[in-house]
This record gives structure tokens, C-alpha cells and sequence, in this order.
């Protein structure tokens, strides 16, 4: 249980099964610091609730009617909703995984967890943190090994190299330029280079491809993504 002084977290919960939706409800909001603020069955709904309430986090399954919980995703990304996206799915299917990441999700958590781990992935992801399963992240990890073959990516910079190591470390893109003496607007921009170049579309995809070239060593979990 969360003490009484800790702010709220604000979830919006999408879910097209209404047992589940009650289950998992029942077992956030006992943590104490989470409140479900909104609850959606159709990815239709779960946009407009997210346009109505601003939540902090979204909780989405990714098989949803109307709009699948990646569709969903991506939509928030494209009008640049700064709410935390944690993906709650009994799917675990590389393509689903690399979809999720693609369009920009902070978490992927099975529904095979235990609720202290799905706790924790929603209080993570609203901290700005990843949030992966660990037989998620271990997926991740082959499917990056397995990539090995394909043509070589372009080298990155020192400076990016910089950047990308104090990424994987957890560093927020002000504290990286802190740490660097550069601009938030100068860190983004090596960023956005460092993801065309490793053809990530996200901070977690980015230091999951580097490590998987043995640029960088990292334990996946802690990746700030802004």
C-alpha cells in the first residue's frame, strides 16, 4: 500500500471483457496511489475517454473492437498525448511485441503477472520508465539477436554514443543534457538521429538494438521514455 501523501495516479483502463476490466480495477486501486478514472470495451471509446480525462497512464488490450490497443497507441502518439501507454495482453507473439514497441508504448505486461508486477509496471510507466515483462524483454532480446544478419547499421557518432549510453542508464533528455552541457532540443535531436539510424522507433527498441550489437550493455527496465 502506497502511503496517503503519494499522488494519484490517474488510469484510464481499456478492456473489452468487463470481468477483467473489474478484476484488474480491483486489485490497482487497492494499491493505494492508482485511480481508475475511466474504463473503455471498444478502442473507439478508449480514445475519446483519453481526449475527455487526460489520463496519466493507459492500460490497453491489444485486441480490442473498433481500434486495437496498438491503433490506439499509435493515435496517441500521433497527437502527441504526453500519457504513459502500458499494454495488458495474454498475447506474447513476436509480432505483437515489435508492433507494441513500434508504435510506441512504454509497457508490455502479460496478463499472466502478478498483480504486485502489474503495480509496478503502471507506477513505472507513469515515472517515465519502460515496463517490460521479463519473458517480453527476453523475446525482445532474440529477436534483436536474430536481425544479426541483416545489412550493417551505420555507425553512430561519439556524441551519440554519449547520449545513447546515458539513455539506456535511465537519464531523462534534461539530464542527459545536463550531464552532456547541451540542450533538451539538442538531445532530442541526436535521439531522433540514433533512432533512424537503428531503425527504433521508441528508447527501449533503440538500446535493446544496441545491445544486441554489443555497442552498449543493459538491463531492460529502467529506460526513461520521453
Amino acid at each position: 500500500m502506497a502511503e496517503s501523501n503519494s499522488p494519484l495516479i490517474r488510469v484510464l483502463l481499456a478492456d473489452d471483457h468487463a470481468v477483467v476490466r473489474a478484476g484488474i480495477r480491483q486489485f490497482l486501486e487497492h494499491a493505494g496511489d492508482i485511480q481508475i478514472v475511466a474504463e473503455a470495451d471498444d478502442g473507439e471509446m478508449a480514445q475519446s475517454l483519453i481526449q475527455q480525462y487526460q489520463p496519466d497512464v493507459a492500460v490497453l488490450d491489444i485486441q480490442m473492437p473498433k481500434a486495437t490497443g496498438i491503433e490506439v497507441t499509435r493515435w496517441m502518439r500521433l497527437n502527441q498525448y504526453k500519457i504513459g501507454v502500458l499494454i495488458l495482453t495474454a498475447y506474447d507473439d513476436d509480432p505483437y511485441i515489435m508492433a507494441v514497441l513500434q508504435a510506441g508504448a512504454n509497457g508490455y505486461v502479460l496478463k499472466t503477472a502478478a498483480p504486485n508486477e502489474l503495480i509496478q509496471a503502471v507506477r513505472d510507466v507513469y515515472a517515465g520508465k519502460s515496463a517490460l515483462d521479463a519473458a517480453i524483454a527476453q523475446k525482445l532480446m532474440a529477436h534483436l539477436y536474430s536481425q544479426k544478419d541483416q545489412p550493417p547499421v551505420e555507425q553512430l557518432t561519439e556524441r551519440e554514443m554519449e547520449v545513447l549510453s546515458l539513455t539506456a542508464k535511465g537519464y531523462t533528455n534534461k539530464a542527459i543534457g545536463v550531464q552532456l552541457g547541451i540542450s533538451d532540443r539538442t538531445v532530442q535531436g541526436h535521439l531522433a538521429h540514433i533512432f533512424g539510424k537503428l531503425q527504433a522507433g521508441s528508447r527501449t527498441e533503440a538500446v535493446m538494438r544496441a545491445v544486441s550489437l554489443g555497442w552498449i550493455s543493459q538491463t531492460v527496465g529502467n529506460i526513461t521514455e520521453e
